[in-house]
């Protein structure tokens, strides 16, 4: 049986409530440089993301989840499955924890590995695969725990504050298909 519930935390759809969280992560300039951001997002341009988030993942080609805390039912970061190739079987996978205070303390090891499980037992996929900046070593180990192996360095990949920085490319094959 497929669960988006771990013990700590669960995955859910997003919500038009969750305006103002998406809002606020999408136009926090420190984290610009993780997902390949360049400009701000307005209230509008998000609603209307949220408004179109009822399309399923073979639609968009990506599925967004909010990570939420079991005791609180706090939202505390993003999740998704991006660049969706059922041709293939494959995706990629990105993850942010939005506030320092809850990072590092299991919450992203816990949402990725529900939607690990997820990905190769509901979505059937063959593999998954995350972009990781070399200097991102807590993202390294993360995806390190779930046997993400680096498959080469993308060199100059991301122009960030006019510097050209190198990322990992690692990947996550399922074996037990």
């Amino acid at each position: 049986m497929i669960t988006l519930k771990g013990q700590y935390i669960y995955l859910r759809a997003l919500e038009p409530e969750d305006l103002e969280f998406v809002y606020s992560i999408e136009n926090n300039e420190e984290i610009w440089e993780i997902s390949n951001t360049q400009t701000p997002y307005s209230k509008f341009l998000i609603r209307q993301y949220l408004e179109n988030a009822q399309q399923d993942i073979y639609e968009a080609k990506q599925l967004r989840l909010a990570i939420c805390l079991n005791q609180s039912s706090e939202a505390v970061g993003l999740i998704d499955l991006f660049d969706f190739d059922p041709k293939n079987n494959r995706a990629g996978i990105g993850i942010l924890i939005q506030k320092k205070r809850d990072r590092e303390k299991g919450v992203g090891t816990e949402a990725l590995g529900l939607l690990i499980q997820y990905a190769f037992q509901q979505l059937q996929l063959h593999q998954l695969y995350a972009n990781i900046g070399l200097e991102n070593k807590h993202s390294l180990q993360l995806f390190s725990k779930f046997g993400f192996q680096e498959i080469g360095i993308k060199k100059d990949w991301n122009k960030v504050n006019g510097i050209y920085k190198d990322e990992y490319l690692v990947q996550l094959i399922n074996r037990k298909k």
